[in-house]
């Protein structure tokens, strides 16, 4: 006699759900390390591309800005402000230095590939110093007259004078202030030039130091690369990096503004960016 259908149906065994969610569970690891290097390019990518346009890790490879910035401080730079502003009197501002300007840290080149891309990494996330890259304060902007000194031993800008007491390296063990400046100068800025000096005027290369240039110690607007303003490391020196109170006097304003910065090129990697970006993200998304 044959068995009933009912008979031939066999119970599933208990181990085949365990078994089925092993596979499942196996899947979804095997998907992770999958798409974990798109992941990695995507965030590297991101990176990149805010750093290019927006805001830039640099690292303070020497005292010449102390007290306000120490060595070994990071900070952020705003590359978007120029575009929406002019330079001002008091920013600190990262740039980089004319051929006539030789770098304040002597920094070792990279002997082989590896090197190299570790420097790279490190100068573009703001752990490792560059060569050619200066944070200074700016003192002047285009049509000022900057002078050093009055009767009281103060730079004047546009014969008004400066009290620098609020940012002028102090040292900490003898608690003596450094003098606005030991070099005498006597500049009128041109169309598209700053006059830039270090908060440790006694240790700083700054525009002072370059006045037998083509420039007379002047940079150009066109080689600043942003604004710094926030000290991000280390921790408890976080803080923002405002412009001091004796740039706002009144009387300062009466020279022309500086032209804005030109807009920044988009170059490579925001264009890479723009190609790979949805991609990943179609690969994150379409499972």
């Amino acid at each position: 006699m044959r068995p009933d259908a009912e008979d031939q149906h066999t119970e599933p065994s208990p181990e085949e759900p365990e078994q089925g969610t092993k596979k499942d569970k196996g899947k979804k690891k095997g998907s992770f390390w999958k798409e974990l290097p798109v992941l990695i390019a995507v965030a590297v990518i991101l990176a990149l591309t805010i750093k290019a346009f927006a805001v830039q890790a640099f690292y303070i490879p020497s005292g010449s800005m102390e007290n306000t910035l120490l060595v070994g401080d990071r900070v952020l730079v705003n590359k978007i402000v120029f575009h929406t502003r002019d330079v001002t009197r008091g920013d600190v501002v990262v740039f980089k230095g004319p051929p006539s300007w030789q770098p304040e840290v002597q920094v070792s080149k990279p002997t082989n590939i590896v090197s190299k891309a570790a420097r790279w990494v490190g100068t573009a996330f703001g752990v490792a110093p560059t060569e050619k890259d200066y944070i200074k304060r700016v003192i002047g902007i285009p049509g000022d007259h900057v002078k050093c000194c009055d009767a009281q031993g103060r730079i004047t800008v546009n014969g008004v004078a400066l009290n620098e007491q609020a940012y002028i390296y102090t040292d900490p063990n003898d608690h003596e202030q450094d003098k606005p400046s030991e070099s005498p100068f006597d500049v009128t800025l041109q169309k598209g030039q700053l006059w830039v000096m270090g908060d440790h005027r006694s240790n700083s290369l700054d525009s002072r130091a370059h006045q037998d240039g083509p420039d007379n110690g002047s940079i150009p607007t066109k080689n600043v690369i942003g604004r710094a303003f926030v000290k991000v490391w280390p921790l408890n020196r976080m803080g923002t990096i405002p412009i001091p109170s004796t740039f706002k006097q009144p009387a300062l304003k009466h020279s022309q503004a500086s032209a804005p910065l030109p807009a920044p090129d988009p170059g490579p990697v925001p264009a890479f960016a723009a190609v790979i970006l949805p991609m990943a993200i179609g690969i994150r998304f379409r499972r």
